[in-house]
């Protein structure tokens, strides 16, 4: 197996991962100084999430040079020094790469919104609806509130910004964009990077004609949605694009390195951007993001993915992210819960991803629209703030982009003491920190790194194939290898459970101690889950 099929993904933010010289804000080089603790937790690939120039309206989202590094997060060399000691560790890395847009102040978007004849001026997407009073079509960002043209003065035209009104799309349809956006590929693989994460891959080619999506109100990644956005997003052309791009990253031998699309709908739109091996290598698979915490729900979400994906593709399945509520408080508060979360994740065929903190149970980080940072919520500052703190899925990112919380001290040892950090520190740092879970086997970072542990000793939890059961009130599922099986059983229940699982089995892994074997049963109080070496039937 290639080394992306038996990886797991771990996501830093680099702005709330380390701070190393005292700004508030994190940087590159606070990540170097932290990549042992990826070593000692177990993960095999460090995703990080963008630090190229850009004015930080979007936190780096929005970018202005490609191949450059914000002056905040250090240098060209920090990157070169962040590659090395990564790949001295065996950690492989992947950038966030973010193709759909740029941010306004790029030197592109100034050209192109200069005039209607200037060499870039077909370089974002220009269009002239009815003059300043009426848009090209009903497009929609991706929050849907407003919407997605946003007039320019000069051109006496509108521009499509999908996701923010300071990020213009590019023009995927002018060779000399795709071209360029190329060359930003072959200079970070020239540098060593092992990968991307490709930010909102399928929203990159439009409908041509620019037709309006129709009204369908429903549910698209677990979201409330009125437009269908056929005419927006997974059209054929992404797929091609995806090609293209995998072909880009062959042209540099080893011919190993991953993309892993930011991308959105059915199984069978996600699949199709694998083309037929030739395309993105793994997909998000955001409904897992949105779960219902109900093995019921698990099992036919994991049934229909090992349908959509079965060997040797590979789901790619994820808890948490910087745009996404914490686990824990997903399933209220309940720790015991999201412990059970993390045996599926992490036993689950497939390629997981781990944010920041989510190996400390980090919870959200309760901070009022009015004083966010984040100008997703800014958008949402008409909700009263009474309301807000009811919504189980806030509409504030920065509340889960608080800084990593390393220790108990002041500021969570993210930043020194007397620097005031770009974001608030949770309050429970002082208790959820590394250094106070490090020694303690009754942990959440103990449980993540046992976890880890066995999907390195064991491959069957690496490469096996996933068999469920039909367990009525467990989930539960058998990876299978020639070296050894493994059986996984989860109770998502508020009573205790058993289900059988041979003479001579071995308990390898409980959420909990009260999880034990009764002769040829497995007993599981509620909300526990275990990993078993099964015995003889």
């Amino acid at each position: 197996m290639s080394w992306w099929q038996e990886t797991t993904i771990y996501q830093v933010y680099p702005r709330s991962f380390a701070d190393s010289n005292g700004d508030g804000v994190g940087d590159l080089r606070g990540v170097i100084d932290r990549l042992d603790h990826l070593v000692d937790l177990g993960a095999g690939t460090v995703w990080l999430s963008p630090f190229f120039a850009s004015p930080q309206r979007d936190w780096g989202y929005d970018v202005t040079d490609h191949c450059a590094v914000a002056p905040e997060y250090g240098t060209l060399a920090d990157v070169d020094e962040l590659l090395e000691e990564a790949h001295a560790r065996g950690l492989r890395v992947m950038f966030d790469l973010v193709l759909n847009h740029t941010s306004d102040e790029h030197p592109w978007f100034v050209e192109s919104r200069s005039s209607r004849t200037n060499p870039r001026a077909d370089w974002y997407v220009w269009a002239d609806g009815g003059g300043r009073r009426r848009r090209p079509n009903n497009w929609r960002t991706a929050m849907e509130i407003p919407s997605a043209w946003q007039w320019g003065e000069e051109r006496q035209q509108w521009y499509l910004a999908s996701f923010l009104p300071f990020q213009p799309d590019l023009n995927w349809r002018n060779p000399e964009v795709k071209a360029a956006m190329f060359d930003v590929v072959r200079f970070w693989l020239r540098r060593g990077v092992d990968g991307f994460r490709l930010d909102m891959f399928g929203s990159i080619m439009k409908d041509p004609a620019l037709r309006s999506n129709p009204f369908r109100p429903g549910m698209l990644g677990g979201l409330p949605r009125l437009w269908l956005p056929v005419h927006t997003r997974n059209r054929p052309e992404n797929v091609a694009l995806a090609r293209e791009l995998r072909a880009v990253c062959d042209e540099f031998d080893p011919p190993e390195r991953v993309l892993l699309g930011e991308v959105f709908g059915s199984p069978a739109e996600l699949r199709a951007y694998l083309a037929e091996g030739d395309g993105l290598q793994l997909v998000f698979l955001f409904d897992f993001l949105t779960y219902r915490y109900s093995a019921a729900w698990l099992r036919r979400t994991i049934a229909r993915f090992e349908s959509a994906f079965p060997p040797p593709l590979q789901p790619t399945y994820v808890l948490e992210n910087h745009d996404r509520s914490r686990t824990v408080d997903r399933v209220g508060g309940d720790e015991e819960k999201a412990r059970v979360l993390a045996c599926v994740l992490l036993t689950a065929r497939g390629v997981p991803t781990i944010y920041q903190g989510q190996e400390l149970g980090m919870r959200n980080t309760y901070i009022p629209l009015r004083e966010a940072r984040d100008p997703v919520a800014r958008v949402f500052r008409f909700i009263p703030e009474a309301l807000n703190r009811r919504i189980p899925e806030r509409p504030n990112r920065d509340e889960v982009r608080t800084p990593m919380q390393w220790d108990g001290t002041a500021n969570a040892g993210f930043c020194p003491e007397g620097v005031e950090p770009w974001l608030p520190v949770n309050p429970d740092h002082t208790r959820r920190n590394v250094a106070a879970q490090r020694d303690d086997p009754s942990s959440m970072l103990a449980l993540y790194r046992g976890l880890l542990r066995l999907r390195r000793d064991h491959a069957a939890l690496r490469a096996g194939t996933l068999h469920l059961l039909d367990e009525r009130h467990v989930l539960a599922y058998e990876r299978r290898h020639d070296s050894g099986d493994v059986l996984v059983a989860a109770n998502l229940e508020d009573h205790p459970a058993a289900l059988p699982v041979g003479t001579g089995a071995r308990l390898l892994l409980a959420t909990r101690g009260d999880v034990e074997l009764d002769g040829p049963a497995l007993r599981l109080p509620p909300h526990r889950a275990a990993v078993v070496a099964p015995g003889r039937t």
